[in-house]
């Protein structure tokens, strides 16, 4: 059992206040349409919903960087938005957070990256998703990487946020990864299915169960399952440590050289899941910058997620209820 004292505790939160974190990879809006429905439509057989409310959220990637921020980092989001009507929406939410909008790039040949969910009584009826999974072109994918080469003396970590959306492509994350290791600064990966393999020597690499089933064709049931699936993925990749989330499991911890560490979940009550992977990777890579080890990262990410999950919708982790939380609880 991994516990931390009051003093250190104290000196991690300290030390989170400023570290500068680029978050990498597929930008996203989260739009919400919440009313009623008292009707069906004359026109078809579907409800009509009388909008009471409509508002914008950060998605993807863009909430990873809101949960830096609002965990006393600065954020350096780097993506892509369209020219559009909800880029111009995704701006001024970045206006609004104080978060930095150097590394957004428009690309005029496709859209903003926005999920529409329609919810009426409660009841979510529909999302409408409008993207484009095609990767990135050649200029674009040279102005990310010369973005993140122009400011990559003044961070304290990359996170790859990676949602298939064709931002992180092959040939960038290799660069990506290689200027990070020879500048010396930790990088941290959240991946999905299509660029798996290609996140090799990283600083901590973190699958979900799903992800890690899907990729070694296998079901992840027993200890012996997680442990399997975690050495091998270890292994695999040449990561420093692999952090494989199993949602009610807890985590499991696999560091090179070292026997593998478990922590239960630290959801007492589960509203929403949703969101919750964005905060253990924010929460976990703002750790390590601070000084935390893996495990003291893990540990305070654990927590992090769990919180997140008793809250309905997708909100950032607060920096003082974190550390109030696991405070109170190790008493």
């Amino acid at each position: 059992m991994i516990k931390i004292s009051e003093k250190r505790l104290k000196h991690l939160k300290n030390n989170f206040k400023g570290k500068r974190i680029a978050v990498i990879g597929d930008m996203m809006l989260d739009i919400y349409f919440w009313g009623d429905v008292k009707r069906i439509s004359p026109e078809a057989p579907v409800p009509v919903l009388e909008v009471e409310n409509e508002f914008y959220r950060f998605g993807g990637a863009a909430n990873v960087a809101l949960n830096i921020s609002s965990l006393n980092g600065i954020a350096e989001p780097i993506g892509i938005i369209g020219y559009d009507n909800y880029g111009t929406i995704f701006n001024s939410l970045l206006s609004d957070q104080k978060i930095s909008h150097h590394g957004i790039i428009e690309d005029e040949s496709r859209p903003t990256t926005a999920k529409t969910r329609v919810i009426a009584d409660s009841q979510h009826i529909v999302r409408i998703d409008k993207e484009s999974k095609e990767t990135i072109s050649q200029n674009i994918q040279s102005k990310i990487f010369n973005y993140v080469k122009s400011i990559i003396k003044n961070l304290d970590g990359i996170i790859l946020q990676d949602y298939n959306k064709g931002v992180l492509t092959s040939s960038l994350i290799a660069q990506l990864i290689e200027l990070a290791n020879k500048n010396k600064k930790l990088v941290t990966v959240d991946p999905k299915f299509n660029n798996f393999y290609e996140y090799k020597n990283v600083t901590v690499f973190k699958p979900n169960r799903k992800e890690a089933e899907d990729i070694l064709g296998m079901k992840i049931k027993t200890d012996d399952d997680v442990s399997f699936a975690g050495n091998t993925l270890l292994k695999k990749l040449n990561a420093k440590n692999i952090l494989l989330t199993l949602g009610e499991g807890g985590i499991a911890v696999f560091e090179k050289g070292k026997p593998e560490k478990r922590m239960p979940t630290k959801a007492r009550k589960v509203a929403d899941v949703s969101g919750a992977g964005d905060t253990v990777i924010s929460t976990l890579t703002m750790a390590l910058a601070a000084g935390a080890n893996i495990y003291e990262a893990s540990y305070l990410a654990n927590y992090a997620g769990g919180i997140v999950c008793e809250e309905v919708g997708i909100i950032p982790i607060d920096l003082d209820k974190l550390f109030d939380t696991v405070s109170r609880e190790n008493k």
